[in-house]
């Protein structure tokens, strides 16, 4: 349970630090590349997430 417990937070927390980056540095192409890196980080955190299958090592 805390291997996706840390997964989800360092998701969190990699989101926060992105939608900062956006907020204080509002453009249309930062934004864009900022959509793309989360979600190619959003599907990659739940591809490891379901490989793993809940046990924790």
């Amino acid at each position: 349970m805390s291997e996706k417990l840390m997964a989800v937070l360092a998701f969190a927390i990699f989101t926060g630090f992105l939608v900062i980056l956006v907020w204080y540095v509002p453009r249309w192409d930062l934004g864009g590349v900022v959509a793309a890196t989360l979600a190619l980080a959003g599907i990659d955190t739940m591809l490891i997430l379901r490989r793993h299958g809940g046990t924790d090592k």
